[in-house]
């Protein structure tokens, strides 16, 4: 689902993206998956990625930053970073994200987690993308990102 929404002090408005999963795991292992680097880089990317080549450094405090890196398939060089902005845990990630190779193109990721029985419900919300080009790539590239993660969680 694609949206358009007001942007935040600081960044242009653009285009969004809104997804959502059921995972079968409590809010605090999701949690976990996303702030610990040793859980991320065993599922991140979509599926083009070459999972071994993941690497993840994250110092998840409001303020600090995290940068993640992995080869895909043909065999090109990915780097993305950013800085937290929000961390309420077990329920609420804030972070900036810019690719290496464009880092002017800042957008805003939000990952909301709301427990649902013994699972949790994932909402993701990615805004002021650079345009509907850099949207669908991020849409198709989240798909494929939260298919992993459900996998990971069974």
């Amino acid at each position: 689902m694609a949206s358009q929404s007001a942007a935040p002090a600081g960044l242009a408005a653009g285009p969004s993206l809104t997804l959502a999963r059921r995972l079968n795991a409590p809010p605090e292992r999701v949690y976990a998956a996303w702030t610990d680097p040793q859980s991320l880089i065993r599922w991140f990317g979509p599926a083009m990625v070459k999972q071994e080549s993941v690497r993840a450094e994250i110092d998840p405090r409001v303020g600090g930053r995290y940068r993640i890196s992995f080869d895909n398939d043909r065999g090109e060089h990915h780097e993305i970073g950013g800085a937290y902005r929000e961390l309420l845990p077990h329920s609420r990630i804030v972070f900036s994200w810019a690719w290496h190779a464009m880092p002017e193109r800042q957008s805003l990721v939000t990952v909301m987690l709301k427990r649902d029985g013994a699972g949790t419900l994932l909402t993701l919300h990615h805004e002021q993308l650079f345009d509907d080009a850099a949207r669908d790539a991020h849409e198709h590239g989240w798909i494929g990102t939260l298919d992993k993660l459900e996998r990971h969680f069974g």
